[in-house]
């Protein structure tokens, strides 16, 4: 949080402003002493809109409440200013959807990473941005697609905690049995980034909707949510969150805060290194 810190100095210097927030129609942090860091929801889409946008919003800002730290929430994309990235520790992009930055906005979200920025991907934030190739190395992989039919759109299934070393992971159980919207992707990150998570294929009938017949899982090690160090900055993603009445789930709301925590530099972050 200091590389950001001191990002903010310079930023505010070489523009000689004030930090706008009318323009991103964000509020601004609350005045407690108490905040132990500040985080920003971007949630715009420009291609499926999921119903669940809200209570995830509804959910981030309680989690704020409770355990302390401050959250904004925007779907404009002038939000992404130097100025204006830099009051925050992390931006979590909740099931954004499609190209919803410019370039000089994507232009100031790089910067804010390089500057030692956070980043926290819920679901179809991976549905997001597929001709930024930046974009793509942050998030680790983008969406492919998910099982297709009425049926098997939302299954119950399995998945496996790969270690208990993470504030994303502590709270969870070995085996976490729950109901989603399982996500097949288009490549599998698991070379690149530390795999928090992965749904057992042999517990629900991966097959995608986007080959007749449907296409293929991902196999034996199918991730769904991990973290890595990615140019400069924290990044923790994580597939989980389709429904409104997941965001009610303790688990996943602890899944949540423990990776909104860790890409926000405020906890243990031992996804490829240290800070």
């Amino acid at each position: 949080m200091k590389r950001l810190m001191r990002f903010a100095v310079a930023v505010v210097a070489a523009v000689g402003l004030a930090v706008p927030v009318g323009s991103a129609a964000v509020a601004g942090p609350a005045s407690s002493g108490h905040a132990r860091f500040s985080a920003l929801v971007f949630s715009r889409t420009a291609a499926f809109r999921h119903d669940s946008i809200p209570a995830g919003v509804a959910a981030i800002r309680q989690l704020g409440a409770r355990h302390h730290f401050t959250v904004d929430a925007t779907e404009d994309a002038g939000a992404f200013t130097d100025a204006n990235l830099a009051r925050y520790d992390v931006v979590v992009w909740l099931s954004t959807t499609g190209d919803v930055l410019n370039d000089a906005q994507q232009a100031a979200f790089e910067r804010y990473i390089r500057a030692g920025g956070g980043y926290a991907g819920i679901h179809a934030a991976s549905d997001t941005e597929y001709d930024w190739a930046w974009y793509g190395g942050l998030v680790g992989a983008y969406f492919r697609d998910h099982p297709g039919s009425v049926n098997a759109q939302f299954q119950v299934a399995t998945v496996k905690v790969l270690g208990h070393d993470t504030a994303a992971t502590r709270p969870l159980p070995r085996r976490w049995e729950r109901e989603e919207e399982w996500y097949n992707f288009r490549t599998n990150p698991r070379d690149t980034v530390r795999v928090l998570a992965e749904v057992d294929e042999r517990t629900y009938d991966p097959r995608g909707y986007s080959v007749p017949g449907g296409s293929p899982g991902m196999g034996r090690h199918h991730p769904v949510s991990w973290c890595q160090p990615f140019d400069g900055g924290r990044v923790f993603y994580t597939a989980l969150g389709h429904k409104a009445e997941y965001y009610a789930e303790p688990l996943l709301l602890a899944h949540l805060l423990g990776g909104i925590r860790m890409a926000a530099g405020v906890t243990r972050f031992n996804c490829g290194h240290e800070d």
